[in-house]
């Protein structure tokens, strides 16, 4: 797989764009939240619960490495953006196989 196809399948269909936007904008309020607000609350989960099952790890090993302090922020955002980007390549290679298959089913004429 060339860089042109990896980059088709994580940005350039309507599935990856739209999960991207998605994840994107949870993370930008999340971040706007935490830097104007008091209390941020939980405002951080919808990041999470948009990039799981992948989020999960990046969690896991913030906990292993940094186990006392726990997962600096740059570690836990940068995870998150990375696990979006997983799953949107994902969603690409998915999008892709489902118009595949469309475009190759002989097309019904009713009579």
């Amino acid at each position: 797989m060339n860089a042109r196809t990896l980059t088709r399948l994580t940005f350039a269909n309507p599935a990856s764009a739209v999960y991207l936007a998605l994840v994107g904008g949870s993370i930008a309020v999340a971040a706007a939240v935490t830097l104007f607000s008091s209390d941020p609350g939980f405002v951080w989960v919808w990041p999470a619960l948009f990039t799981l099952p992948v989020s999960t790890l990046v969690v896991m090993a913030g906990d292993a490495i940094w186990a006392a302090e726990g997962a600096p922020a740059w570690f836990l955002i940068g995870g998150l953006v990375l696990c979006a980007l997983v799953q949107s390549l994902g969603l690409g290679a998915l999008w892709q196989t489902v118009r595949g298959h469309r475009r190759g089913l002989p097309h019904l004429r009713g009579h």
